[in-house]
């Protein structure tokens, strides 16, 4: 374990806070981890991971989405609010139905890799 080095006021030594500098400064801007953690924060719920995997293999009409789930439309649509913002997600609309699609092909295999466990 690495100790750390203070001086007379209780800081950390100059190199310290030189190696420090050059972490922090590897950390994304505030904006991109709000990002960052939107994106993940859709992948927090069990209903949004559902309608993911619903869209693995086709796109869906909204109300194939509310019949598989077997929840109200309000829910439904909560949910795939928070995975568009997130970009996981794409829709197009025809006549009065919306149809929606996954962003990218390969979004439940990637998650599927992270969650792999050794």
């Amino acid at each position: 374990m690495k100790s750390c080095e203070v001086n007379s006021k209780d800081k950390p030594s100059c190199e310290q806070n030189e190696i420090l500098k050059k972490i922090i400064s590897k950390i994304p801007d505030q904006s991109v981890l709000n990002i960052n953690a939107e994106f993940f924060k859709a992948f927090g719920d069990p209903t949004r991971l559902k309608i993911l995997h619903l869209l693995e293999e086709e796109e869906l009409c909204v109300c194939e989405i509310i019949s598989a789930l077997n929840k109200p439309q309000p829910t439904v649509s909560h949910h795939l609010n928070i995975l568009k913002k997130a970009g996981l997600l794409n829709w197009r609309k025809e006549g009065i139905w919306i149809y929606y699609r996954l962003s990218n092909q390969n979004i439940i295999n990637n998650l599927n890799e992270i969650l792999k466990k050794e």
